[in-house]
């Protein structure tokens, strides 16, 4: 049998690991989900990972050469998210965001990003964003070539805008879809033979 890649819409509040291992106990402790209550294929692992508090698309396999290769910061390959912000960043924060901010004493690299014109088709959260009457919401496009920890979390708060909803779409050319939150697929064919070529 061979290798197998499946694409995971990781719904928001689930751990993206099969098991909750070393993660520190918290209140809501008992109800925490991970990714074994949502894929049941067994030796399986995450090709990188998603915050608890993200959603989006995870790409999960056997293969550890590829898991090596997409997870390993020197082989870079583009990650986009929908990411939704409070307020409207002006011009000068967008320029600042796709030139790269510095986080912590490290300088991201440039990225592409786009204010999207309007909200994108997602699902709702459950539960649902915080939302304030009184301050306005923006949804932007971002596509980074590294997956640093919180990253777009970090980048958007460096510039003002700190990030209320993250959903990752795309990893390389592997995209969404169709799933919905908690649904899975196999990689095509097709996307199987892209992804051995990154």
């Amino acid at each position: 049998m061979g290798y197998q890649y499946i694409l995971f819409y990781k719904p928001y509040n689930v751990l993206s690991q099969f098991s909750e291992g070393s993660t520190p106990p918290t209140s809501d402790s008992a109800s925490r989900l991970t990714l074994k209550d949502f894929v049941p294929i067994a030796d399986v692992y995450p090709v990188g990972r998603l915050d608890r508090d993200s959603e989006g698309l995870m790409l999960l396999t056997d293969h550890g050469q590829v898991q090596h290769r997409l997870s390993n910061p020197r082989f870079a390959h583009p990650r986009t998210y929908w990411v939704q912000v409070e307020h409207r960043p002006a011009p000068p924060a967008l320029a600042q965001l796709r030139q790269g901010v510095t986080i912590k004493g490290y300088r991201t690299r440039p990225c592409q990003v786009a204010l999207m014109a309007t909200d994108p088709p997602l699902p709702l959260r459950e539960p649902p964003i915080r939302y304030r009457q009184s301050i306005p919401t923006a949804w932007l496009e971002m596509t980074l070539q590294e997956g640093k920890n919180r990253q777009v979390r970090r980048m958007t708060a460096a510039v003002g805008h700190p990030t209320l909803r993250l959903v990752r779409v795309a990893i390389a050319h592997l995209g969404l879809g169709n799933l919905e939150p908690g649904q899975w697929r196999f990689v095509t064919p097709r996307e199987r033979q892209d992804l051995l070529q990154l």
